[in-house]
């Protein structure tokens, strides 16, 4: 794609690279195949073809974002399905995250968005705000029909019916190894998956000292700071990623980290891309240190020593959901898949795996419709493979099928720590007793 940028233009970073991204598409369309809003909207403008069109005008020529820009930036998902098949290697990613960064310093949005987005913003990415939250919304939620705003009543819909304890380890501490210690990691425990389900972390933790790892929970780490930076709102995402990267150098320069272990897999693509985003700051060098030693939890266990085992052979069938920030954000396809049949799971797939489940962070909050229509497209093709249980490696999918369906969903790893000596995940035993 021809640009025609001004060189006073490129001399800023963020401009200079959304300009390499532009320049490599070639209009092919090869992207409308696998874009989710595109499957269900049908419009050109809705597809990763059409931002780029939309994104490249507004850059160019220095406008204000305007309506019918910021309507269709904001219902892209961030699946980024469409890096995966752009034969060119268009980053779109970057972009995209150009383009909100672009929009939120241009755009005044509509008072009450303005206020949803702030308030989201504020509890999300902090545990203890968030279960308050959460037990406001559960005691609203039977007035969810009445709220006037659809966003609000999906957000009243999405509150979970039990909040789970608060785990103390999430705590800063280490967890020694069982027997011989052959790694010390970091574990990432996030922020909005501490309130959600602390089942998640401690099965993790459980795992990792079965196999012979120290597991190091850093004292000043938090949220990665995902939910803020697809928002636009870099500054509130850059101080929130900052506190891991300090948190995380100070143990790589104390006893020393061969990993930074990550088992949400939207934290993980946002951790991976630290040294993108830090790189014209002070800190660079420490972000591009940490993305290097980011791995997903499958990343590791596939070079631990996981036991196989055939204890599930008989009569256990999981489906296995592939998050879209895994999938396609790390590239990571097999090694959950893999793993979960080592250890005696007989695993299937959906149709259209690669198609986004539309949670998507704070999307199925403020993109509610088409949220729904994309969770009901894959719950469908999730449920028709007839499973006992349904995997996957991200929080957000796990919520958001969970709500749809009434399969059983749990972490991968929660399965894996199950079939190694741990014990039954909650969300089976729940059901047993249902």
């Amino acid at each position: 794609m021809q640009t025609t940028f001004t060189p006073e233009q490129l001399t800023d970073p963020a401009t200079a690279r959304s300009n390499e991204i532009l320049r490599s598409c070639v209009h092919c369309g090869f992207c409308t195949a696998t874009c989710p809003t595109y499957q269900v909207l049908g419009d050109e403008l809705d597809s990763p073809r059409g931002r780029i069109y939309l994104i490249k005008d507004m850059l160019e020529n220095e406008r204000p974002a305007d309506e019918k820009t910021v309507k269709h930036i904001d219902r892209c998902l961030s699946c980024l399905a469409c890096m995966s098949t752009c034969p060119s290697g268009v980053h779109y990613m970057h972009l995209v995250d150009h383009a909100r960064e672009y929009i939120e310093n241009t755009y005044k949005r509509p008072w009450f968005e303005r206020v949803l987005r702030w308030t989201l913003a504020r509890i999300l990415p902090y545990p203890m705000r968030f279960r308050v939250a959460m037990l406001g919304a559960k005691i609203m939620r039977p007035f969810a029909g009445w709220m006037p705003d659809k966003r609000l009543r999906a957000m009243l819909e999405m509150a979970p019916k039990t909040i789970p304890p608060v785990s103390r380890n999430d705590d800063p501490q280490v967890f020694p190894a069982i027997g011989e210690r052959k790694r010390r990691v970091a574990l990432m425990t996030g922020c909005a998956q501490r309130a959600l389900n602390t089942d998640i972390n401690d099965a993790t933790i459980r795992l990792l000292r079965r196999l012979g790892c120290e597991v190091v929970i850093a004292d000043g780490q938090g949220c990665c700071g995902a939910l803020t930076h697809h928002m636009g709102k870099t500054e509130e995402s850059h101080a929130t990623a900052a506190k891991n990267i300090r948190a995380w150098w100070a143990e790589m320069h104390g006893e020393g980290l061969d990993a930074i272990v990550i088992n949400t897999s939207g934290c993980g693509t946002t951790v991976k891309d630290y040294g993108h985003m830090f790189r014209t700051h002070q800190l660079a060098q420490e972000a591009a240190a940490v993305s290097a030693l980011a791995k997903d939890v499958s990343e590791l266990l596939v070079e631990l020593d996981v036991p196989e085992h055939e204890k599930f052979s008989q009569g256990m069938t999981v489906a296995y959901h592939a998050a879209c920030s895994l999938q396609h954000g790390q590239q990571i396809k097999d090694f959950p898949k893999d793993l979960l049949r080592q250890v005696g799971f007989k695993v299937v797939e959906p149709a259209d795996p690669h198609l986004c489940c539309g949670s998507a962070g704070t999307y199925n909050l403020m993109q509610p419709d088409i949220s729904k229509e994309l969770k009901s497209r894959k719950v469908q093709t999730l449920e028709a493979t007839e499973p006992d249980v349904i995997s996957a490696g991200n929080i957000g999918c796990m919520m958001q099928i969970g709500s749809g369906s009434n399969v059983p969903i749990v972490h991968t790893v929660e399965l894996i720590d199950w079939a190694t000596g741990g014990p039954e995940p909650r969300a089976l035993v729940e059901r047993k007793a249902a």
